[in-house]
């Protein structure tokens, strides 16, 4: 057995955003693999199956994996900068073998005995994620899901009491706790995705739990669209960067029959409703989604026209290195004369940024909480001396 502190202290986000106040693992973490310690090492022992959702960088896979001496464990993480840390940090632990990847469903969760989850934020996430598990774990599994006191809700409790008999709240510790799950209930057809159809733009929106907004059309989008016409008339590539559920790259597809575009994000949950928007709009000749870190294996000079509308949370907490990621990668990007439109919060200093990054930005638009910018790659200002 390995000493689990020092292992979950050498583990590193990287490819993600790094800094002084984002960790790889935090007290939740270490709290969840306290609380489920005797469920793993009795899984250890009879070999039962092990499942982890929602790892942010491999502290519960890896901790789990060193402190039993587990095998097999399978891992489902939503963001691709999770996966990409998790298995940096496996192969400089010499843990690669201890697990494999897997999408939500049947594979993940077929006859789980004991499962750890990550509470998400978005509870439609969790709903999905219950579903699933009740489904398809074993009938006497047990959950342990657990995350930052300050993130979690009743709302949670009342979620996972859909889908189980029994969830039950361990004592906190250093800010965090842990729900304890158990008694899957026979679950009906699948909730999930979602359906919608926006009206006003006449597009059908397919939204799985974990995918941002929903299958609603979020406020900030919604101004972003309004400039929608006046996006770069001549682009023929375009790209959607945070597709999110697709709904710009389908109303830019719908609006301008000569253009493609590639929606492009790092969630699995995105990337898989995104697609199956495009399909529900009958424009999958226009429209291709990529699951991909801030379109990082996107050709350079290869798009006339980047709309976005970005994260300024990274995890849990408010940071705006995310969005500066895909500014800099909207840089090397767009072709000369190329087009960047985005949308952001007021209170957010991207303008800034994204001129340096991008080129001469101006606002084109603005409300009591949003900012549209455009910003022209490769046209800057004269420096003023």
């Amino acid at each position: 057995m390995r000493d689990v502190e020092d292992l979950l202290g050498r583990l590193r986000r990287y490819p993600d955003v790094e800094a002084a106040n984002l960790y790889a693992a935090d007290a939740a973490d270490r709290l969840i693999l306290d609380v489920a310690a005797d469920a793993l090492a009795d899984a250890a022992a009879t070999r039962a199956t092990v499942a982890v959702i929602g790892d942010g960088y491999g502290a519960l896979t890896l901790g789990a994996a060193a402190a039993h001496d587990l095998h097999g464990i399978r891992v489902h993480q939503d963001l691709l900068t999770g996966e990409l840390a998790l298995a940096a940090n496996a192969r400089a632990l010499g843990l690669t073998d201890r697990y494999t990847a897997h999408s939500l469903g049947v594979g993940l969760l077929r006859d789980a005995t004991v499962v750890l989850l990550r509470l998400p934020r978005v509870l439609a996430g969790l709903a999905e994620i219950a579903e699933d598990i009740a489904r398809y774990a074993h009938p006497g599994v047990q959950v342990f899901a657990g995350g930052r006191d300050k993130y979690l809700t009743k709302a949670m409790n009342d979620v996972l009491a859909e889908s189980f008999s029994e969830v039950r709240a361990s004592r906190g510790r250093q800010k965090s706790r842990t729900l304890l799950v158990r008694g899957p209930k026979p679950v009906g057809a699948p909730r999930f995705p979602l359906h919608e159809h926006i009206g006003e733009y006449d597009i059908d929106v397919v939204a799985h739990g974990a995918a941002f907004s929903g299958a609603r059309l979020d406020i900030g989008t919604r101004f972003l669209l309004e400039h929608l016409r006046a996006m770069k008339p001549d682009a023929r590539d375009a790209v959607d960067l945070g597709c999110g559920t697709g709904i710009l790259a389908v109303a830019l597809a719908k609006a301008r029959p000569g253009i493609t575009v590639t929606g492009t994000d790092q969630s699995a949950a995105a990337v898989a409703s995104a697609t199956a928007t495009a399909a529900a709009n009958q424009v999958t000749g226009q429209v291709r989604v990529v699951r991909d870190d801030a379109m990082s294996a996107a050709p350079d000079n290869s798009a006339d026209l980047v709309v976005c509308n970005p994260p300024f949370h990274v995890g849990a907490a408010v940071h705006t290195g995310s969005a500066i990621k895909m500014f800099t990668q909207t840089g090397r990007v767009l072709r000369p004369g190329g087009e960047l439109w985005t949308v952001y919060n007021n209170h957010l200093n991207h303008r800034t940024v994204v001129e340096r990054m991008v080129g001469r930005t101006e606002v084109m638009g603005r409300n009591r909480k949003f900012t549209v910018t455009r910003s022209v790659h490769g046209l800057h200002d004269p420096v003023h001396r």
